[in-house]
């Protein structure tokens, strides 16, 4: 029996209607984007199909990485030019679309959650640039304890810095609204990468020389846990729901995974060579990890706690940040 015209009709409005979607669905994915130290470059990922689409022009040793989602922006330090880049991410060549003098050997970038700042280590000067994000303008220079600061996080109510050091034994905390150090928080030798839960209750800090993680409760400024990692405990990322985080270990090449509800490692998963900054994508799906001495980005299937792919990307990339 045919199949009267307007029923076709209506099959075929529903066909396009889901290759529509699959397809808006596919655009949809987030973007991952990978400073490359060497290259001079960002290579920028498509989370969906984990292919890299372009690669952006990002000074002459492009290292800290962050992704403003309320502006739109990519920040990128140059420690190349001792500057911070805006760049254009909306496609084509990209390039740097303003600039910000900064002191010598500028690492790690960060943006507030409420999208007001961008705080910038500057290794040199012992000190953290808070600038302004939307302008791009600077609006204060704050100094800290610990020498040569890699990463300065903030807190997710955007009122802390956490700020990490090569040179100390504790972590600089600033308080924003104030723009100078107010604290700090002993924990091992050469704190690295820093992560706060989602609801800002504690905050893990991989420390590099003592192979650990300290978990510090916010509201006493102590650290409550030492969770013993891998050789070389470097990247911090926290799963969005707050259960689980990861600590990239840079000798072992591996990453642990920790359940928050106990503070121990539930599972390792081996990746690259010299795993340094690493991201996760905001479902919670995937986390992507910068392997330095490897040339690539693995990324890990967070539910089965499993790499499921290695992508090339430029040489010596440093983190990763998501849109």
């Amino acid at each position: 029996m045919k199949t009267p015209y307007c029923l076709r009709a209506a099959y075929i409005v529903c066909a396009a209607y889901a290759v529509t979607t699959l397809s808006s669905s596919a655009i949809a994915a987030p973007l991952a984007y990978v400073p490359n130290e060497k290259s001079g470059s960002v290579s920028v990922l498509d989370t969906g199909t984990d292919t890299v689409v372009r690669s952006l022009p990002a000074g002459k040793r492009p290292r800290g990485i962050a992704y403003d989602t309320v502006g739109n922006r990519l920040f990128v330090t140059d420690a190349g030019s001792n500057a911070l880049l805006m760049l254009d991410t909306s496609g084509g060549a990209g390039g740097a679309t303003r600039t910000l003098a900064l002191g010598s050997s500028p690492e790690g970038v960060s943006v507030s959650p409420d999208g007001r700042y961008a705080a910038v280590a500057v290794e040199e000067g012992n000190s953290v640039t808070l600038v302004d994000a939307r302008t791009g303008l600077r609006l204060a220079d704050i100094p800290v304890q610990g020498k040569n600061p890699e990463h300065a996080v903030f807190s997710p109510d955007s009122r802390w810095l956490y700020v990490s050091a090569e040179e100390a034994e504790q972590v600089d905390v600033i308080d924003v609204a104030q723009r100078r150090q107010t604290g700090a928080v002993a924990v091992g030798l050469r704190p690295r990468g820093i992560g706060f839960l989602p609801d800002g209750s504690r905050a893990y800090i991989a420390c590099e020389l003592v192979n650990a993680v300290y978990v510090v409760d916010t509201a006493s400024g102590a650290a409550i846990a030492k969770i013993p990692a891998g050789r070389n405990a470097n990247g911090i990322a926290v799963h969005p729901g707050g259960a689980k985080v990861y600590v990239s270990n840079g000798i072992d090449g591996s990453v642990m995974q920790i359940d928050t509800a106990t503070n121990q490692v539930s599972a390792t998963i081996a990746v690259g060579k010299r795993p340094w900054n690493m991201a996760i994508t905001p479902d919670g799906s995937k986390l992507y990890v910068a392997n330095g001495r490897s040339n690539s980005v693995s990324v890990i299937d967070t539910a089965a706690a499993r790499k499921t792919t290695d992508i090339a990307v430029g040489e010596l990339p440093w983190g990763v940040a998501i849109r």
